[in-house]
């Protein structure tokens, strides 16, 4: 695509001009140019002969990444140059496509003094201007700054060349350490050999060297680097690491989310690789919810993304075979499950979100670090994020009395996370205790499947939870009860594509939000996975807490 096309519609009358100068282009130094540098754009007026509304490009700063001033080795020439890095969103050609990311570069060159230090003086003043001028854009919401990272960035940077195709370092090579280079962006890339080796590492690294951990991979890649954060000693300050997410698996769920969170269209492959890689150029950081799991061994781990059991478990493990195909190993495994529909026999009890009013105070002391003491990072104060609204599901409101649970007698329940580390669990009594009488029992006992997500995708082309939020306390709760058809079940999965399955009605589907569930599944064999890994088989419960992580996101 010709930069050069006109975009006036960009220009707003708001944005005066700050900054100005006459340079020529450095591909073509009898090219003129004039540039104009607002608060919100950088404005190119190309002066050769051209067509009318070929002459002028309007980057927005909100898409630039960096830029930087330099001189050439040549000791004879005087001149030095500014080169700005945008990644503007462009329209394919072909109707009803997604926007995408591409890579737009503007150089200058300055050779009005005979002085090179002059020179390059002037070119550092715009380079500066730019990148000030590109941080406020994109930091700024509704009037109010976001954390950022610091420039330059530190970035351990995590890439499992094993995951998805086999592809994430050559994708890591080709399209993210430029960006990172243009953005200012410090990366010390650690290569994973084997199963467990960044948790490992994440358990015992002086985590002082670095701004922030980024993961290039799969989600179970991120999965280990949050348990690894969480078994130090110094958890409390560790979780306050931020943490980033590039795709390189199979179902990139979690770099899904954040793309959808950013408010643009649904891509995938390479598209959302760039996606995610501007937005981690731009380093903005929020609050991320974490759910602490029980397992019924007595061990704990935490989980960023979701829980399953029955169906979405059975494809997530057996489509392993499918790995090759890359994304599309989940499409295949749902057709192979659906010509074998299984019933899965457990027993579901979860507490609604509009019953966990105390949720707020166990948050507040699980994250109690991350909010007394912010990581330096974090240089200006998150938006205060709004409250959530709690409401109670027409198809989960029961009465007290059908649930047939009862509240330990003459005490209040005992914590499930005694001597565990991590932030202590205030929802959830021991796995062999009986619950509370304000959860509620489903009751059925034949299930398809029961998933619980707190991020918007279980996959990249599977919008799940269309109305979660990074830091909302809230666990999205599904599950499909035994005599649904399987053209009903395909039906489903289909409409989750674009996640209009939440507002239709499918009649064994059932959606609640809630802080809290435990799950006890039946004899026999089966599979839970959490974050797609496979965990101990048997009763699990979980429950949320609030804006326990950091999460680079847009």
């Amino acid at each position: 695509m010709d930069q050069w096309t006109s975009e006036s519609d960009l220009i707003t009358a708001s944005s005066p001009v700050t900054l100005y100068g006459e340079f020529t282009l450095i591909s073509n130094r009898k090219v003129r140019c004039f540039v104009n540098l607002t608060e919100k754009d950088l404005i190119v007026q190309r002066l050769a002969s051209a067509p009318v509304g070929r002459k002028k490009v309007v980057l927005s700063l909100g898409d630039c990444v960096g830029c930087r001033a330099y001189r050439e080795d040549d000791k004879a020439d005087p001149s030095a140059y500014f080169a700005a890095y945008f990644y503007p969103l462009r329209k394919r050609r072909w109707m009803n496509s997604a926007p995408w990311r591409q890579r737009v570069e503007q150089c200058f060159r300055l050779a009005a003094l005979q002085d090179p230090h002059a020179n390059l003086e002037e070119a550092e003043k715009w380079a500066r201007a730019v990148r000030e001028r590109s941080a406020r854009q994109q930091r700024l919401r509704d009037g109010v700054l976001l954390s950022s990272l610091p420039r330059p960035c530190r970035l351990m940077l995590f890439v499992n060349p094993q995951s998805g195709k086999g592809h994430a370092l050559t994708l890591y090579n080709s399209h993210i350490q430029r960006m990172l280079n243009e953005a200012g962006v410090i990366p010390t890339l650690i290569i994973t050999e084997r199963q467990n080796h960044a948790r490992e590492l994440v358990r015992e690294a002086d985590l002082s060297q670095w701004d922030a951990l980024v993961i290039m991979s799969g989600d179970g890649l991120l999965h280990e680097v949050i348990n690894g954060l969480l078994e130090r000693p110094d958890w409390g300050d560790a979780i306050c690491t931020p943490l980033g997410i590039l795709p390189g698996g199979s179902g990139n769920a979690l770099a899904a989310s954040i793309h959808y969170y950013s408010g643009v269209s649904q891509v995938t492959s390479e598209d959302l690789l760039l996606s995610c890689g501007f937005l981690l150029c731009n380093g903005l950081v929020s609050h991320m919810d974490l759910v602490s799991l029980h397992l019924s061994s007595g061990h704990r781990l935490f989980s960023f993304l979701s829980l399953a059991w029955g169906f979405v478990a059975d494809i997530d493990v057996e489509s392993e075979k499918y790995r090759h195909a890359g994304a599309a190993r989940f499409t295949i495994g749902t057709l192979v499950r659906l010509a074998s529909l299984r019933i899965y026999k457990g027993r579901l009890a979860y507490l609604p979100a509009s019953k966990g009013n105390n949720m707020d105070k166990s948050v507040q002391n699980g994250a109690a670090a991350c909010s007394t003491n912010p990581p330096s990072c974090l240089k200006v104060s998150s938006a205060p994020r709004k409250l959530l609204e709690d409401s109670c599901p027409n198809n989960t409101c029961h009465s007290n009395n059908s649930l047939k649970l009862r509240r330990l007698e003459g005490r209040s329940p005992r914590s499930a996370t005694k001597d565990l580390p991590g932030p202590p669990d205030t929802l959830l009594p021991p796995l062999d205790q009986p619950l509370p009488s304000d959860w509620v029992l489903v009751p059925e006992e034949d299930f398809v499947l029961m998933l619980a997500m707190y991020q918007s995708h279980l996959a990249e082309d599977l919008l799940a939870a269309p109305d979660a939020l990074l830091d909302d306390g809230v666990i999205h709760l599904f599950y499909v009860t035994a005599g649904i058809s399987r053209r009903a079940l395909l039906r489903l999965f289909l409409a989750m594509e674009k996640g209009a399955h939440v507002d239709t009605n499918y009649q064994h589907l059932v959606h609640a939000k809630v802080r809290a569930l435990r799950l006890e599944p039946g004899s026999g064999k089966g599979v839970i996975t959490v974050d797609g890994e496979v965990v101990e088989y048997g009763p699990i419960q979980a429950e949320v807490h609030r804006g326990l992580g950091r999460l680079i996101s847009g």
